[in-house]
């Protein structure tokens, strides 16, 4: 299934990001994954961590989504991606969404390798970073 941001060049999924006309329907995990892939590509870490939340958070007031943003997710996954980029840099989306589908499924998804449920789904999980708190290995 391809969603309507699937359809959008990185420029205009960004911008629509940012401005919150994308509409929520549009807006699936992979997308998100996409979004935060091209701010870490643009902005770089720890730049990436400040200005995706800050518009993550935006977007999701002006879609009535209020209280939705969690930190440890969204940080998780930008931390991830960076990573991946680090070892093996893809040059464009479809090249990382290729060599990374690990991070496009939501459930499961590549964060129960690492977080239990019961901390993940924290009220504190969704305040604040939380490291993970299982031990796993993907190599």
């Amino acid at each position: 299934m391809t969603s309507g941001a699937a359809t959008l060049n990185d420029a205009e999924l960004l911008a629509q990001f940012e401005d919150t006309t994308l509409p929520k329907e549009s807006f699936h995990h992979a997308d998100h994954v996409r979004t935060a892939w091209l701010f870490v590509a643009r902005d770089g870490m720890p730049g990436a961590l400040e200005r995706f939340s800050a518009a993550l958070k935006r977007f999701a007031d002006a879609k009535g989504a209020h209280g939705l943003y969690h930190v440890t997710i969204t940080w998780a996954y930008l931390l991830l991606i960076d990573e991946r980029q680090q070892r093996a840099a893809a040059p464009d989306w479809p090249s990382f969404a290729a060599a990374n589908p690990d991070l496009l499924s939501w459930k499961p998804s590549i964060l129960d390798r690492f977080y239990t449920a019961d901390t993940l789904w924290s009220d504190l999980a969704r305040r604040t970073f939380l490291m993970p708190d299982k031990v796993s290995r993907t190599d």
